[in-house]
């Protein structure tokens, strides 16, 4: 029997909760979004020192997901942008998303030593899909 769930419940008024069942789903995936194929590649993109190359590898790296990848992704981003919008209200910067979603979107399949390591890549990316959203996921 699946269970069916009511967003109109009050339970789910709390923008908290949402999110935090957002990230609970996609951190539950068998692989994450950015599969565990393309992490290394993604941190590798990254930290490349010229942004214009920074930004033409990831979109070469995006547009080589998976179909459902790609348009799952492309949804949450764009939704992400629009949280962005109204930063004055949420304080939801876009270094605080790539805080918040990096580690969700992007995890290597075997813990680095240090989390810390790769936490502040993983939100490097996130900042750079949003920086760059209209370029590397056209219209």
């Amino acid at each position: 029997a699946v269970e069916r769930l009511s967003l109109a419940d009050p339970a789910w008024s709390d923008v908290h909760v949402v999110t935090g069942a957002l990230k609970l789903f996609l951190r539950e995936l068998p692989e994450p979004l950015v599969p565990y194929g393309l992490f290394d590649p993604f941190i590798e993109a990254v930290k490349l020192p010229d942004p214009q190359e920074q930004v033409e590898r990831v979109a070469e790296l995006v547009h080589s997901l998976p179909p459902p990848n790609y348009a799952t992704l492309r949804f949450l981003l764009a939704h992400l942008c629009r949280v962005m919008e109204r930063e004055d209200v949420n304080r939801m910067s876009r270094q605080n998303l790539g805080i918040v979603f990096g580690p969700t979107l992007l995890r290597a399949q075997r813990e680095p030593g240090s989390l810390a390591a790769g936490v502040g890549q993983q939100s490097q990316a996130v900042e750079l899909l949003l920086a760059h959203f209209d370029r590397i996921f056209p219209a």
